[in-house]
């Protein structure tokens, strides 16, 4: 054996073992530096410390997770574990693996419209949120990931250039979605995916959390595979209270679940975080002014108009003009807040108990159509006193009908639309949103009646205290109990049915002014029933009685005319 060739040929295989070392520890040492590159990137959203490699074997080996609450996409909000968004594709991404969790697992129905709403809008077809399916494995095909280590809330702003909007379907919304998940705390950070810049009232939005929220746009500038640890998607519909018109009329929703107080503790967390106090004071009037549109012509003479009334100063206030912590700090002392319909008047949610919220509307408007801030004051618990006033005088508006569509005209409609429009005294029911005879009348500034207006609030505002108002109590009676029924038979063709129970639990413990009970009785078999109101805990009752029947009684407390409590279990008693 060549000896020399033997020693050459180990040192070329000792050279090409350390080649291969130095290259594996090159590509070792690249991968690090390429995992401390990308857990910077992740740490730049936040303070939370991510490991990195971590994080990546645990998306390639768990894949991502979802647990969801709801039935209907409608009610869905999802919790996920390592959901995943391309911004290129501008798609969510779920990984399977073989521990993944879906559920609910819908299949093809998750696709009936969609996984779920990410507004509070219900069912809007620009609002659905879904997820593209790939298998962990396409991970090593696809950009290195970038992770967020905040639990984050995804979601759509409906419309942020609109503070009616702002508050009824993001602010409120968002506030108590966050109060339903303990990790979504004040250092939870809100993704917005709409597509909208920030809009004029982004800082209401960062008063919500301590983090900075983050835009759809702004996901692009950190990488092109977002990966958020924990997630939750969607958001609760409790808070609102109007629907916008998509599918029929505008109005109230048929289901509210939201009362004032829930309202005021909103506000109240607001205002603790702009740094507001409500000062107690002498009573003042406060009149919104427009400056653009749907101007009040004859503001002057209405200031005077209501000081001289009311004996109170009166102020104005602009979104304009004045910055909109400084706006809620001179509403929140109010004893009256005057304003064209607008949304502006969401700000009457800040007001003291007891105000009185007076609401204007142009000419062929007609109030009964348009309420969504007639439902707010209205809510129970809100205890604000509201007045609509009209304005039914022709000669009193001004109307713009060159200007374009979406700020009122109507030129560009054909000549016999456009007289139609101009001889209409009141603007048809109709749905959102760009019906152009609503929109050329609720452009129209306003020169205001000033006797009509002052006789209508002389009629509306009884109690002329109004910041004095007591809180109404919305505390419902418990059940009835101890329910018990006896029968007697006192001939052929009659009977008595004799029905006693006891106060509610409950009722011992609260001052309540009015007490009075709801008796059903029902005869077996039958589909009617008859109701009965009554003001003591026990009644016999003969009337439609009869003998050897046996009838089914359900019985129940209501306070004040309108709190009912639940009905006891059902008596069955046989005369």
């Amino acid at each position: 054996m060549n000896l020399p060739a033997v020693l050459n040929g180990l040192l070329v295989s000792v050279v090409a073992a350390l080649l291969w070392k130095y290259v594996r520890l090159i590509e070792h040492t690249s991968q690090l530096e390429e995992e401390l590159a990308l857990t910077r990137q992740s740490q730049e959203f936040s303070q939370v410390r991510i490991d990195y490699h971590g994080a990546l074997l645990a998306l390639q080996e768990h894949g991502t997770r979802m647990v969801c609450t709801g039935k209907m996409h409608t009610d869905r909000i999802c919790r996920f574990d390592y959901l995943c968004y391309c911004t290129e594709a501008e798609e969510f991404v779920f990984f399977h693996s073989n521990t993944s969790v879906m559920l609910p697992n819908l299949g093809p129905r998750r696709f009936q419209p969609a996984l779920l709403d990410l507004s509070s809008v219900e069912d809007h077809n620009t609002q659905y949120f879904n997820f593209l399916e790939l298998p962990a494995a396409a991970l090593k095909f696809m950009p290195k990931p970038v992770f967020v280590p905040d639990v984050t809330l995804i979601l759509n702003r409906f419309n942020p250039d609109n503070l009616m909007h702002i508050f009824h379907d993001d602010l409120l919304p968002i506030y108590y979605t966050m109060q339903q998940y303990s990790d979504l705390d004040d250092e939870a950070r809100l993704v917005f995916m709409e597509g909208w810049g920030e809009g004029a009232h982004f800082d209401l939005y960062r008063l919500l959390s301590s983090k900075q929220p983050l835009l759809k746009e702004q996901l692009k500038t950190f990488g092109k595979l977002m990966c958020f640890t924990k997630s939750y998607v969607g958001l609760s519909k409790m808070t609102t209270w109007y629907q916008y018109g998509f599918v029929q009329p505008q109005g109230p929703k048929a289901n509210i679940l939201i009362s004032g107080n829930e309202i005021r503790q909103f506000a109240s967390f607001l205002m603790e975080r702009l740094n507001i106090t409500r000062e107690e004071g002498d009573d003042y009037i406060v009149v919104f002014k427009r400056t653009t549109n749907r101007l009040i012509l004859n503001e002057a003479e209405l200031l005077l108009a209501l000081a001289q009334e009311f004996q109170m100063r009166t102020v104005t206030v602009s979104l304009e003009e004045q910055s909109f912590d400084s706006i809620i700090q001179i509403i929140s002392g109010a004893t009256m807040l005057v304003s064209m319909h607008g949304a502006q008047m969401i700000t009457s949610m800040f007001l003291p108990r007891g105000a009185a919220v007076v609401e204007l509307f142009p000419y062929a408007v007609n109030p009964e159509q348009y309420t969504p801030y007639k439902t707010l004051a209205s809510l129970p618990g809100m205890d604000l006193q509201y007045v609509a006033w009209r304005n039914t005088m022709e000669k009193n508006t001004v109307t713009y009908p060159d200007r374009p569509w979406d700020q009122g005209g109507i030129v560009h409609l054909d000549k016999e639309e456009q007289e139609r429009i101009l001889a209409s005294k009141e603007v048809p029911r109709h749905l959102c949103c760009r019906n152009p005879e609503w929109l050329f009348r609720i452009y129209q500034d306003t020169s205001v009646d000033i006797a009509s207006f002052l006789d209508l609030l002389r009629e509306a505002l009884k109690k002329p205290n109004i910041k004095k108002a007591k809180v109404a109590s919305t505390v419902h009676p418990g059940r009835v109990r101890e329910p018990k029924c006896q029968t007697s038979v006192q001939a052929t063709n009659e009977a008595k049915l004799s029905v006693s129970w006891q106060i509610p639990w409950n009722l011992k413990y609260l001052k309540v002014k009015e007490v009075k009970y709801e008796v059903w009785i029902q005869e077996q078999g039958e589909n009617t029933y008859m109701p009965y109101i009554l003001p003591h805990q026990n009644y016999t009752f003969s009337e439609n009685i009869k003998p050897f029947t046996t009838y089914l009684v359900w019985v129940r407390c209501i306070f004040n005319k309108n709190l009912l409590g639940p009905f006891a279990d059902v008596l069955i008693c046989k005369t």
